[in-house]
C-alpha cells in the first residue's frame, strides 16, 4: 500500500574492517531528496557489490558534529560497565573503533528522521550515537533491563544529550503506548534478523524504516525471513 516503507538489505560496508557489525538490513523510506540533493535510488545508494549502502565521506561528516561528546561518552560508558555489563570491550580505543565508528557508519541512513527507536539499546549503541551526531532527531533508548536504563539515564544526562528518552520496557510493552511513533527503529546484534523485524513492526510509523545492524550471517537471516516481509508490513529486499 502507497506510504509502506520499503525492505532494502546492505551488506559490508567498504574501506571498514569488519570489526563489528558488518551488515545493514533497512526498511528504508520512499525515495526521497538525500544531503546531497540527488533523488534517492538504488544506482545512487548502492557501491560496487551488491546490497552496499553506507556513504562514509558523509559519516565521517556527521560523527564530527558529536565526537567531542562521543569520547566522553566512552569514558562514561566504562564507568557504567563496572556497575553493569553494558559492553564486552574495556579499552576505550577498542570501543571507539569497534563500536562508536562502527554504529556511526549509519548516520546518513537516518539523516532526517525526526524521531527513532533504539531497541533494546544495552550501553547505547547506537542510540547514543545518533543521538550525539543528529541532535535535530528524537532518540528513545530502549531496554528491559532496569540496571541498563538507569546507567542510560544517568550517561545521557551527564552528557546534556536533551533528544534523549530512556524507557525501562520490553518492545512489546512500548508498543502498547508508542504504536507505530518512530520514523526509524534501529538494532544492534539484538536477535535473528526475522525476531527483530517482529519487534520493530508495530513501533514503525507509516512511511518509516527498520534497521537492524547484523554481523556476517545477515544474508541467511534475510533468507529465511523469506518472503513474508509484508505480514509485518514491509515490501521485500530489491
Amino acid at each position: 500500500p502507497d506510504g509502506s516503507p520499503t525492505a532494502k538489505g546492505f551488506g559490508p560496508r567498504e574501506n571498514t574492517k569488519p570489526v563489528g557489525t558488518v551488515g545493514t538490513i533497512l526498511a528504508q523510506k520512499p525515495p526521497r531528496e538525500n544531503a546531497g540533493g540527488k533523488r534517492w535510488s538504488k544506482e545512487n545508494a548502492m557501491k560496487e557489490e551488491p546490497y552496499v549502502a553506507v556513504n562514509l565521506e558523509e559519516a565521517r561528516g556527521l560523527l564530527k558534529v558529536g565526537e567531542e561528546l562521543l569520547r566522553e561518552y566512552v569514558r562514561l560508558l566504562l564507568e557504567e560497565n563496572a556497575r553493569a555489563r553494558l559492553v564486552g570491550p574495556t579499552d576505550p580505543d577498542v570501543i571507539w573503533r569497534s563500536h562508536v565508528l562502527d554504529c556511526a557508519a549509519t548516520l546518513p541512513l537516518l539523516r532526517g528522521a525526526p524521531t527513532l527507536l533504539d531497541l533494546g539499546s544495552g550501553g547505547g549503541l547506537p542510540g547514543m550515537v545518533w543521538a550525539a551526531c543528529l541532535p535535530q532527531s528524537s532518540v528513545v533508548l530502549c531496554d528491559s533491563i532496569r540496571k541498563k536504563t538507569l546507567a542510560l539515564e544517568r550517561m545521557a544526562q551527564a552528557l546534556g544529550l536533551a533528544n534523549v528518552r530512556v524507557v525501562p520496557a520490553r518492545s512489546e510493552e512500548l508498543a502498547l503506548r508508542e504504536r507505530g511513533s518512530f520514523a526509524g527503529v534501529g538494532t544492534r546484534a539484538v536477535a535473528a534478523l526475522g525476531v527483530v523485524a517482529e519487534y520493530a513492526a508495530p513501533l514503525v510509523a507509516r512511511g518509516g524504516f527498520a534497521l537492524a545492524m547484523k554481523g556476517p550471517a545477515w544474508r541467511e537471516e534475510a533468507a529465511e525471513v523469506g518472503s513474508r516481509w509484508h505480514l509485518l508490513g514491509f515490501r521485500p529486499p530489491e
